[in-house]
């Protein structure tokens, strides 16, 4: 909006005659904000990553010194080798003995183990460059024991599907 051509003249300011004159143009901005607010409203909810699968480990355990696979171990392997499947991309195969025998000898059993768990899981199927072997020896055990203790729990394989 604007308003142009306003002229103020003065011949006299408080008693002293002086020739003044201003010319007022009168030019108008406006700006409107508006604000809007829903009260009540459902909340607006970020889409949620997909959910991350869990790692799954399957234990097989061994007889006191022995690598051998028994029955019930080459079951655990088999129920292992199926559940690859599932958006697995590596299988981690990690060896432990218990703390009887000396730190050398258990170090080459644990590996044994693995080697003999990761032999199963490739003639079930499992592609070998999937499988990492590890030997531990008795470090890592699940049952705390004093040296020279035989702890069957702590005799196994750990299958992690990752």
């Amino acid at each position: 909006m604007m308003t142009a051509g306003h002229n103020f003249d003065s011949n006299t300011v408080v008693g002293v005659n002086l020739k003044a004159s201003a010319d007022v143009d009168n030019f108008n901005h406006s700006l409107l904000i508006g604000l809007r607010y829903a009260f009540n409203a459902a909340p607006v909810v970020a889409a949620a990553a997909a959910p991350v699968a869990a790692a799954r480990t399957f234990l097989v355990f061994f007889d006191w010194s022995k690598s051998d696979l028994t029955d019930r171990a080459r079951q655990i392997i088999g129920e292992a080798a199926s559940a690859r499947g599932q958006g697995v991309t590596r299988i981690e195969v990690n060896g432990f003995t218990d703390r009887s025998g000396s730190d050398s000898f258990n170090q080459g059993l644990s590996e044994r183990r693995a080697n003999a768990v990761a032999a199963e899981l490739v003639r079930r199927g499992v592609p070998r460059n999937e499988i990492v072997t590890r030997g531990f020896g008795e470090a890592n055990n699940l049952v705390p024991t004093a040296d020279g203790v035989r702890e069957p729990q702590n005799r196994r394989v750990e299958i992690i599907l990752k």
